[in-house]
């Protein structure tokens, strides 16, 4: 009968932690970063480039513009992306465009909400990409998860930059 209270005791504290997550951490942020060999005004060309987008990010089953604006800014696209067998259907907003410099898409991908914040420079004719990525989620419960997931996220979008680089450069 110890035995029980003290496995059901550990459940419990595991429980309670998983879900006190959600309250206490409310947005989940990271970085990436590559250095790609070429001109920024190149590279900052094909990476806004949706076309390109499937080179790079293979998980991309379609793209469609919904809106787009001149300058980019405020321009709308719904995204539907493959992952493991199920189609998740995402709408993409463009929050920021500045040519050669900056761009930052905020994602809605039902449970989940993400901005990814470009930033381009160049040195001597290199470009670097430092992406900052923040998520948060529109359900409590996706929100406890969120944290758990963070390497995963950083990997995947450490693995698409990666993944431009190579495309960009062959």
């Amino acid at each position: 009968m110890k035995t029980v209270k003290i496995i059901i005791s550990i459940i419990s504290v595991l429980t309670l932690a998983f879900f006190a997550t959600g309250i206490i951490i409310k947005e989940t942020t990271y970085t990436a970063k590559v250095t790609v060999n070429k001109p920024i005004a190149l590279v900052f060309k094909e990476f806004n480039k949706h076309e390109n987008a499937k080179n790079w990010i293979p998980e991309i089953k379609s793209f469609e513009t919904v809106n787009e604006n001149f300058g980019k800014t405020g321009s709308v696209y719904n995204v539907i992306i493959e992952n493991q067998g199920q189609e998740i259907k995402m709408t993409q907003r463009i929050l920021a465009y500045v040519p050669n410099e900056k761009v930052t898409f905020y994602f809605d991908a039902e449970n989940m909400l993400k901005k990814d914040d470009y930033l381009f420079t160049e040195k001597d004719g290199v470009t670097t990409i430092n992406l900052n990525a923040s998520c948060n989620s529109k359900t409590y419960i996706m929100s406890c998860m969120l944290p758990y997931f963070k390497g995963k996220l950083e990997n995947q979008s450490q693995e698409y930059l990666n993944n431009f680089k190579e495309f960009l450069e062959q």
